[in-house]
C-alpha cells in the first residue's frame, strides 16, 4: 500500500493543499474569514445554487430516460444487443470537451437545429442538461441494468400469480431490490454533473457557471486564489459527502441480494407492448446518442476534400507552436504513459485492499475515488505551484501530464480489478506459499492468470479516460505539446470557420479513438469484471 499512498500524497493531496494554503495563508497568517466573505458573495451563491440545481435536474432526467434502457438490456435478448451496449457506452468514455462540441454542432450557431428550425439552444440550460443525459446514460444502463439482469424474475412472477398487477408486482418486489443500484447510479450521475467542467465551459457561455468552471475562472482569468481555495474546500466537502453515501449504497447492493446467472433472465420480447418498449429505447439511442455524434462527424466533413482534416497538418491559425494534428500523437503517448502508471498504482492498491480490512482500509478506498470528484482544475493548477522546486521540479517535464491523467485512471483500475481479486480463493495463495513460492511468484502463478482479462479491461478504461482528461491538462499541457482535448478547446475559443471546423475534425478523431478502445473492452469484458 506504500506506493499508492505516496503517489496520492505527492500528486493529489500536496497540489490541492498547496492551492488552499496559497489562497488562505499570507505572511504566515491564516485568513479563514475569507471563507465567510466568499460564501456571502451573491454571485458565488448563485454559482453554488446553479451547480446543485443542474446536477439534481440532470440526475432526474437521466434516470427517467435511461431506466427503460436498463430494463431492455437486462430482460430482453435481441440481435445486435452487444453492439448496441457498446454504442450507448461510447459517450461515457468520451472527453467532456467532445461531448460539448457534439452538442454545439447539434444545437449551436449553424447547427442542425439552427438550420432546420432556426432554433439555438447553446448558452441555454437545456443544452447543458441534454449533454449531461447523453454523457451519463450509460451509467444508469450499466449500473442498474447489470443488477436487474441478475434478479430472479420468478419472484415478480410469483407476486403476479398471487393477484398483483404488473405495476404493483414491480413496485413491491423488483423496485426494492433495485433501489440500492438506482441510488448508486443516481449518486454517480450527480457526482459527474456536480463537477461538470468541459460541457458547461463550451455550452454554458458566460451565462452559466458551475463550481468547477468558477474555480477555473478565478485561477486562470481573475487570479484570485483565495476565492478559488474556498470554492475548492466547498467542492471537496460536497464530494466527500457524496462518496460516503455512494460507498454506503454499494455495500448494501453487495450484501443484500441473492443473484442468479444473467444469461438465464434475458429473453426475446413478447407482445406488442414489449416490442414497443424496445423500439422506444432504440429511438432514444438514435436521437440522444447517435444524432449528436453523427452531426459532429458531418460538421467535420463540411469542407470539400476533407479540408478541415488537411488543415490540421499546418498551424495556419497561429494558436499552437506545432500543427494541430500532432496533438493526436501527443495524446496517445501521454495516455499510454498514464495507463502504465495507473495500472501500477491501481493494481497495488487493489491488491492491498483485497488482503486487508478495517476502517483505515475503507478510508483509503474512498480516497482513491476522490480524484473523480475533486476539482481537476485545482489539481492542474496545484501541479504548477507545488511541483516547481527540487526535488520535485517537474513543470518542464513531459511526465507532468501523464501523472495528472493517471490520477483519473487509478479509480477505474481499482474498481475494475477489486471484485476479481476478491473472488480469488485465498486458499490457492496459501497453498502456493506453503509449497515455497515467494509473494511475487504467488501473484504471477495464482492471481495473474485469473485477473489477466480484468487487467486488460482496466488498462482500456485507464487509457480512454486519460486520453480525454481536460480539467487538469489544460493548465499543464504546453503549447508545443498540446493534447487532443486541449487543442479542441483552444480551437473553439477562437473565431473563424476554419478553427471551428478543425475543432470538429479533432473531436471526431478523438471520438473514434475512444470508441475503438471501448469496442476492444467489450470483447474483453467478463461478468466478473463488473459493468464499469
Amino acid at each position: 500500500m506504500a506506493l499508492p499512498v505516496v503517489f496520492f500524497g505527492v500528486f493529489f493531496a500536496h497540489p490541492v493543499a498547496a492551492i488552499v494554503v496559497r489562497g488562505l495563508k499570507a505572511e504566515g497568517t491564516w485568513h479563514l474569514g475569507r471563507i465567510g466573505e466568499v460564501l456571502a458573495d451573491a454571485g458565488i451563491r448563485h454559482v453554488l445554487w446553479f451547480t446543485t440545481w443542474q446536477a439534481l435536474v440532470s440526475t432526474a432526467l437521466t434516470l427517467v430516460i435511461a431506466l427503460p434502457g436498463a430494463y431492455v438490456f437486462a430482460r430482453f435478448d435481441f440481435r445486435g444487443k452487444e453492439l448496441l451496449r457498446a454504442v450507448v457506452t461510447v459517450p461515457f468514455v468520451l472527453p467532456t470537451v467532445v461531448v460539448g462540441t457534439a452538442f454545439l454542432a447539434l444545437v449551436g450557431r449553424g447547427g442542425l437545429f439552427d438550420e432546420l428550425w432556426g432554433m439555438r439552444l447553446d448558452t441555454t440550460v437545456w443544452a447543458i442538461l441534454l449533454a449531461h443525459v447523453f454523457f451519463n446514460y450509460a451509467v444508469v444502463v450499466r449500473t442498474v441494468g447489470g443488477l436487474w439482469s441478475q434478479l430472479d424474475p420468478r419472484q415478480e412472477e410469483a407476486a403476479r400469480m398471487l393477484g398483483a398487477s404488473p405495476f404493483a408486482a414491480w413496485r413491491k418486489v423488483t423496485l426494492p431490490a433495485l433501489a440500492p443500484a438506482v441510488a448508486a447510479a443516481a449518486l454517480m450521475v450527480f457526482l459527474f454533473t456536480f463537477t461538470s467542467f468541459g460541457v458547461v465551459q463550451i455550452l454554458g457561455g458566460p451565462t452559466f457557471s458551475t463550481l468547477e468552471v468558477e474555480i477555473y475562472r478565478q485561477t486562470s482569468e481573475i487570479f484570485d486564489l483565495s476565492t478559488a481555495a474556498v470554492l475548492t474546500l466547498v467542492q471537496f466537502a460536497a464530494v466527500g459527502l457524496i462518496l460516503a453515501v455512494h460507498a454506503w449504497t454499494v455495500r448494501r447492493r453487495e450484501t443484500a441480494l441473492r443473484l442468479v446467472d444473467a444469461s438465464l433472465t434475458a429473453r426475446r420480447p413478447r407482445g406488442a407492448g414489449q416490442w414497443a418498449l424496445l423500439g422506444a429505447v432504440l429511438v432514444t439511442v438514435v436521437v440522444l446518442i447517435l444524432l449528436p455524434l453523427g452531426v459532429l462527424v458531418e460538421r467535420s466533413l463540411d469542407a470539400p476534400g476533407f479540408g478541415y482534416y488537411k488543415a490540421l497538418t499546418s498551424d495556419e491559425s497561429g494558436i499552437f507552436l506545432v500543427p494541430p494534428i500532432e496533438a493526436v500523437g501527443n495524446s496517445l503517448r501521454y495516455a499510454a504513459a498514464a495507463t502504465a502508471i495507473a495500472l501500477l498504482v491501481g493494481g497495488l492498491a487493489a491488491a492491498a485492499l483485497t488482503r486487508r480490512a478495517g476502517r483505515l482500509v475503507r478510508g483509503f478506498d474512498a480516497l482513491l475515488m476522490l480524484p473523480l470528484g475533486v476539482s481537476a482544475v485545482t489539481v492542474g493548477f496545484g501541479f504548477l505551484i507545488a511541483l516547481d522546486e527540487p526535488p520535485l521540479d517537474l513543470r518542464s517535464s513531459w511526465i507532468l501530464v501523464p501523472l495528472a491523467q493517471a490520477l483519473v485512471g487509478v479509480p477505474f483500475v481499482v474498481r475494475t480489478m477489486l471484485p476479481v481479486l476478491r473472488a480469488v480463493d485465498e486458499r490457492l495463495r496459501e497453498a502456493a506459499a506453503v509449497l515455497g513460492a515467494s509473494p511475487w511468484r504467488v501473484w504471477r502463478e495464482v492471481d495473474l492468470p485469473m485477473v489477466r482479462r480484468a487487467l486488460l479491461v482496466a488498462a482500456g478504461f485507464a487509457f480512454a479516460v486519460s486520453l480525454g482528461e481536460f480539467g487538469a491538462t489544460v493548465f499543464i499541457a504546453r503549447a508545443d505539446n498540446p493534447t487532443l482535448p486541449v487543442a479542441v478547446a483552444r480551437l473553439l475559443g477562437r473565431p473563424g470557420e476554419l478553427n471551428y471546423g478543425q475543432a470538429m475534425a479533432l473531436s471526431t478523431i478523438l471520438m473514434v479513438v475512444c470508441a475503438v478502445s471501448l469496442l476492444v473492452l467489450e470483447r474483453l469484458r467478463t461478468d466478473r469484471t463488473g459493468e464499469f
